[in-house]
């Protein structure tokens, strides 16, 4: 059988068990990715049966489709909320940094790698996959969501930083000198830059030119603008995605809306062959022997990747639910994992299998974690016990009233004051019966002794019962009521 015919059938079969497979996935209510993973190791090198025919256009296809996502994404913002992202989320990018590429620098440390594998194996842990979480984001129909903000602006800061990541660690692969080192880092900082202003400041322009009423010829235009966006910036040292995901945003308004829909078809099936390619990249017979470490280290890493998410969506005003759900959603690693791990695969004999089961173990959680943290939470959050109710202070013991207290104590019981005038009548609110104003006069007596003891200011003289209490129609006056 010729390479053509061999090329066609395992696309067919490919494609069709793609097609099975987010059936399958739909019907049970979860996202497909998993099982795209599944089928690729299945059908990888030492799986079932390799393939071979078709394995230069999946690699091809995969990289299309990293580029679709980040595009795709990218068309539902525009540059001036990504800025606004990027000035309110950098306190949550270096949470993301501390918490999330500690963990493994320290595995790489006690295992023994040196320095350069714990740059390395930092950077595996720490970025996410933008284009698993896109496509998870799409899914689950979270891309409105509020805590989507801040999911994405965790995304572009570690992708942009990714310019800098990257060419360090090949400097410190390569050996290379300072100086060399340190243009590599200008030139990509400088791509970055210039890329932000010009979708900025000139995105209106971009837009206008690529405006077309034919969706053919704009489905052409902004396919093609993109990959060659992608391919010059990859070839300066940033990653194609970043640059597809910079044409998104330079791009607005109805050319944004117009592209989005004709595109999304093609996102779809270049982002499912992204997937398998990564499963048909892994060899199953390399995975048990680190299997122990990337659990433990997924184990970690899932747990602080969490509560990245929480952090910042919390400072972008998320509710409880939307932190948790924006922490499940940036479990996930992938492609830059992939790429890091790829690069330096000679410092260590254990780093590329280990990076590699690693991946594969957080890329299938990470659908997972995105559909399933926040439920989770709220039902532990509803078993947890309640707090005990508040204790009641300890009682006082009373304080003897003071001797003119308790000389006016007689008139409250209907007897004449010292000073001959006549008492409140019995009954209301006195003590023997608990009355509306009992507790006032009360206070109201100590407030007046008070002031006299304290100030030498003699207390106010007699009122009417009935002008503090208008619905009390007595006429007697009451000394206990005075100190008003």
């Amino acid at each position: 059988m010729d390479h053509t015919t061999a090329l066609l059938i395992e696309l067919g079969v490919i494609i069709l068990g793609l097609g099975l497979l987010g059936r399958l996935a739909g019907r049970m209510g979860f996202s497909p990715i998993p099982l795209y993973l599944l089928a690729g190791l299945a059908f990888g090198n030492g799986g079932v049966r390799p393939l071979s025919a078709s394995a230069g256009f999946v690699s091809a296809g995969a990289d299309i489709g990293v580029i679709l996502l980040l595009l795709l994404l990218g068309l539902e913002y525009s540059a001036s909320e990504l800025v606004t992202d990027l000035l309110t989320q950098y306190p949550s990018g270096a949470v993301d940094l501390v918490l999330n590429a500690v963990p493994g620098a320290v595995a790489a440390w006690l295992l023994g790698w040196g320095a350069v594998a714990a740059v390395a194996l930092a950077g595996v842990t720490w970025v996410s996959s933008s284009g698993v979480i896109a496509k998870v984001l799409s899914d689950f129909g979270r891309v409105g969501d509020r805590e989507t903000s801040a999911v994405l602006g965790v995304l572009v800061i570690e992708d942009l930083a990714m310019a800098v990541y990257l060419p360090l660690l090949t400097t410190l692969l390569a050996g290379l000198s300072p100086a060399a080192g340190g243009l590599a880092l200008v030139t990509s900082l400088g791509t970055v830059a210039f890329a932000l202003y010009v979708a900025l400041r000139h995105g209106h322009l971009i837009s206008r030119a690529v405006s077309c009423d034919n969706p053919e010829m704009l489905l052409l235009v902004v396919l093609g603008m993109t990959l060659f966006v992608a391919g010059v910036t990859q070839r300066l040292h940033v990653s194609a995605a970043v640059g597809a995901f910079l044409i998104g945003i330079a791009l607005s308004d109805e050319v944004a809306e117009g592209a989005r829909d004709l595109l999304s078809p093609l996102r779809d099936l270049f982002a499912a062959v992204f997937f398998v390619f990564f499963g048909l990249s892994t060899a199953p017979a390399a995975i048990p022997p680190v299997l122990a470490p990337a659990l433990l280290l997924a184990a970690v890493t899932v747990v602080t990747k969490i509560a990245t998410g929480w952090y910042a969506a919390r400072r972008a005003g998320a509710p409880p639910a939307g932190r948790w759900r924006a922490g499940g959603a940036l479990v996930a690693r992938g492609e830059f994992s992939i790429v890091i791990a790829g690069l330096s695969a000679g410092v260590a004999p254990g780093l590329a299998p280990l990076a590699t089961a690693y991946v594969v173990i957080m890329v299938t959680l990470g659908p997972l974690t995105a559909r399933w943290t926040e439920p989770l939470a709220r039902r532990l959050r509803r078993r947890a016990p309640e707090p005990p109710p508040p204790r009641a202070a300890p009682s006082r013991p009373a304080t003897p009233a003071p001797p003119r207290a308790r000389a006016e104590d007689g008139h409250r019981r209907g007897g004449p004051t010292p000073d001959g005038r006549p008492s409140c009548p019995v009954g209301v609110g006195n003590d023997d019966r608990p009355g509306r104003l009992s507790g006032a006069r009360r206070a109201t007596d100590g407030y007046g002794t008070t002031l006299s003891s304290l100030f030498g200011v003699p207390a106010p003289g007699p009122v009417t019962l009935s002008a503090v209490a208008p619905w009390v129609s007595a006429p007697a006056t009451c000394s206990g009521v005075a100190s008003l």
